[in-house]
């Protein structure tokens, strides 16, 4: 990234200009000891969900989008990749790009992450609690060890006979949130054709192709459906459920669909 297309203001300045959007979008800085290697991540209990605010129109995406390749491997994270739109103004439209993850990471500065907080890409967010730059693995590692499962609540599902899922929350604490669907797409190979990463073709791994609050949670145990036709979105082959806050909240549980 060059000088002049590096957004300065911090978030503190943004809450208090009462600023709906950036104007210009940032990436992280460059890292020494970056390392896109999956490190060995301690995720027990519950699945964490690695939510990645990436953009094809950034230089320094793909070693985060390649790192998220392998973190998806390991079936004790959900891993959702969420291009955003923000870059889109300086030349390459990012085809994978939705304006609701860009509102959504927006919400996440403005709640304030524990660990590098901030709109930028890339970055990683963990179960809606940590925030990280999305090469850096072995911050996201410790970002896991710290936050994940931590949100006193489970979800578990079984398949139904007649197809779609049988699922069953449960909560400890009195926290309210709302249960969405996710819908992604595994793995996508896209080439860019202009901007900082103009001739290059970069993989993306379960890019959100769609999501919708399915039921609304008021602690405690509740059971629900997801029926069969919830589950045909177009492009999308991969399904995960994911527990919330609204609003840029904190996740309590989150799990594939498998």
């Amino acid at each position: 990234m060059t000088r002049q297309h590096t957004l300065t203001a911090v978030l503190g300045s943004l809450v208090m200009l009462g600023a709906a959007a950036l104007v210009w979008p940032q990436s992280a800085p460059a890292v020494a000891g970056a390392q896109p290697d999956a490190p060995a991540i301690a995720a027990s209990g519950e699945p964490v969900l690695l939510e990645l605010f990436t953009s094809q129109g950034c230089s320094s995406c793909p070693p985060a989008d390649r790192l998220a390749e392998k973190l998806a491997t390991n079936p004790n994270l959900v891993l959702i990749a969420r291009p955003v739109t923000y870059w889109d103004r300086l030349g390459w439209k990012d085809t994978l790009a939705r304006e609701d993850n860009t509102t959504l990471q927006q919400d996440y500065a403005r709640r304030g992450l524990a660990g590098r907080n901030g709109v930028y890409t890339p970055q990683l967010v963990v179960d809606g609690r940590f925030g990280a730059v999305g090469s850096r693995s072995e911050d996201i590692a410790a970002g896991v060890k710290r936050y994940g499962s931590a949100g006193d609540a489970t979800i578990r599902v079984a398949k139904r006979g007649a197809g779609g899922y049988a699922v069953s929350l449960s909560g400890t604490g009195e926290a309210k949130g709302e249960l969405v669907l996710v819908a992604v797409t595994r793995k996508v190979m896209v080439g860019i054709g202009s901007g900082e990463n103009g001739g290059r073709k970069v993989g993306y791994t379960n890019v959100l192709r769609a999501e919708r609050n399915i039921a609304d949670w008021q602690g405690g145990t509740a059971q629900m459906v997801v029926r069969a036709d919830q589950l045909k979105v177009a492009g999308a082959d991969a399904y995960a459920l994911v527990l919330r806050a609204p609003g840029g909240g904190k996740v309590f549980a989150a799990r594939w669909l498998t």
